[in-house]
């Protein structure tokens, strides 16, 4: 993993993703760089929409620019290559501009918030980054407090072939000297179109994985499945993948599993791209 993309916004939330990213990193090869998306003006939501955009003043800027700076300087001083990156505007189209500009293999973020409705139905920054990316995404909650990813849980639905996911996952699983456990929920919520037992094969013929290793549990829910299996045996990283999905079939007729637990988890989720 060449370069970690971490964006933060000097809250316990950025420090928890960057620790999480520190975790994830190889202090010889791999670049954190580190993003501040500054946004020179800020909404009052007591005044009417149009009127209630305050200035920032530039004593402001200069301080997050200072912490920026000393936080990549840290980083640095504990022994990791590190670079500040410096953007105006919003968190979603300041990751996105970076990703094209630096091309990393992981982005690292921070979620805030405990979800709802509106959050399921509009997704907050850390849900639409973790779906649209085009690498890889950990999501941290405000729950976890990362020290090592000892313990990984991949969840599957067994519909779709996801040894090109597992390509990039295992030499991060073999790095971290991580105990993977393979995770199927069967549920009556959620459709189980395709026989698991050819995608099982197809995985066990190419990677190290054995019976032992898939686990198939039955649950009133997907989600809650996979949150009791990973709080039975005190999983420290969950790994799903996405595919891109038709409004109807997102919002409507089959929402997403992972967009679901990018809300819902309190423990570090990774999340791959099935089609991307």
């Amino acid at each position: 993993m060449k370069t970690i993309l971490v964006p933060i916004d000097f809250t316990e939330n950025a420090d928890r993703a960057l620790a999480a990213a520190k975790l994830l990193a190889h202090k010889d090869t791999t670049t954190l760089l580190i993003l501040h998306a500054y946004q020179p003006h800020i909404p009052d939501m007591t005044v009417p929409s149009g009127a209630g955009m305050l200035p920032v003043s530039p004593e402001l800027e200069t301080s997050f620019r200072k912490r920026l700076n000393e936080i990549v300087s840290t980083t640095q001083n504990q022994g990791f290559k590190a670079e500040g990156v410096w953007a105006l505007g919003g968190i979603h189209p300041a990751v996105f501009e970076a990703i094209e500009q630096r091309t990393p293999d992981l982005v690292v973020l921070g979620r805030t918030g405990t979800g709802g409705f509106l959050d399921w139905l509009f997704g907050s920054s850390a849900t639409t980054i973790g779906l649209d990316a085009p690498c890889p995404v950990l999501i941290v909650p405000p729950q976890a407090n990362p020290k090592k990813f000892g313990e990984i849980v991949y969840a599957t639905q067994l519909e779709y072939d996801e040894n090109h996911v597992l390509r990039q996952a295992f030499p991060l699983f073999k790095r971290l000297g991580a105990r993977v456990t393979f995770l199927k929920v069967d549920s009556r919520t959620q459709p189980n179109i395709q026989e698991d037992q050819q995608f099982m094969d197809q995985m066990k013929k190419e990677f190290p994985i054995t019976d032992d290793d898939i686990v198939v549990r039955d649950a009133e829910s997907v989600v809650q499945g996979i949150e009791e299996y990973c709080d039975e045996i005190q999983a420290d990283l969950l790994v799903m993948s996405a595919r891109h999905r038709s409004f109807i079939e997102a919002y409507i007729t089959n929402p997403s599993v992972t967009k679901k637990m990018i809300i819902d988890t309190h423990i570090p989720l990774l999340v791959y791209h099935l089609d991307k």
